[in-house]
């Protein structure tokens, strides 16, 4: 489907030996958790997942697509250690507070920073923010359920999927497109990133995602003008527009001097 696109090039899908099953004991044993049964099932057959893919801009590609799953190694606990290496440094659960809402209605319980949650990272988004591996409930044991959720740049928590699987069809149907996770945040992508979610729909994309307000206006690109090849105007056009320009400059400074004489003798007399 990507190969199809118009654009689009270096599809480049990484192949990844199966983990080993003393692999995911270990990390078992390290977090004390267990991991979900679908996760477990996929790090056997690939350890991790990494897909990547290009558009080619002036016959340059530029990087754009990125699907990414880390392997057991880097599935790593977010919030445990403090983000600097000082003595009473800062950590992510300091930024906890007492009085979070928690879940009611439709909304999920948001997980924790603390001991209350274990929070590890399955996909580092470009930067863009996490999505984590989230076991809600840890007291008095780790339990077993286990939730698939976004943290984006301001550390704020929206919830995506219960079960891996769900996300891997998730990740998959959005083609890896910048910044698709905030398409389930309150306040949606970017300007830029509806862009190329205009030209490279995902499979399963809701169109009033990408309706504009009326009072806002955002470029919509057509993949059919932005590939297509350029003409570019030749120089000798140029030479020949400042020529005339010149030339139109000198008549009018002519006439000019001409009208302006007459005035000149007879203030003279």
């Amino acid at each position: 489907l990507l190969e199809s696109s118009p654009g689009v090039s270096d599809v480049t899908f990484v192949e990844k030996d199966p983990a080993e099953r003393h692999t995911i004991i270990s990390w078992e044993q390290k977090n004390s958790c267990i991991l979900p049964e679908d996760l477990k099932n996929f790090y056997l057959m690939t350890n991790g997942f990494q897909m990547t893919w290009s558009v080619k801009i002036d016959d340059t590609p530029m990087p754009l697509g990125s699907m990414v799953i880390n392997s057991v190694s880097k599935l790593c606990r977010l919030g445990g250690s403090p983000v600097y290496t000082l003595p009473n440094a800062p950590s992510l659960a300091d930024l906890e507070d007492d009085t979070d809402e928690e879940g009611n209605g439709d909304k999920p319980e948001k997980p924790h920073f603390d001991s209350r949650s274990l929070i590890f990272e399955l996909d580092p988004c470009n930067g863009n923010g996490k999505v984590c591996l989230v076991y809600k409930h840890t007291k008095p044991v780790v339990s077993p359920d286990t939730e698939i959720w976004f943290l984006d740049r301001a550390l704020y928590w929206h919830f995506l999927t219960k079960t891996f699987t769900a996300y891997y069809r998730l990740l998959i149907t959005h083609l890896g497109l910048p910044q698709w996770q905030y398409a389930f945040t309150s306040y949606g992508v970017s300007p830029q990133a509806k862009q190329w979610f205009n030209m490279y729909k995902p499979i399963t994309i809701n169109t009033a995602l990408l309706s504009e307000e009326a009072e806002s206006f955002v470029n919509k690109l057509d993949p059919n003008k932005v590939f297509k090849s350029k003409n570019k105007t030749p120089v000798i056009k140029k030479k020949q527009l400042s020529q005339v320009t010149g030339s139109q400059k000198s008549h009018t400074s002519m006439t000019f001097s001409k009208t302006s004489s007459p005035a000149g003798n007879s203030s003279r007399k």
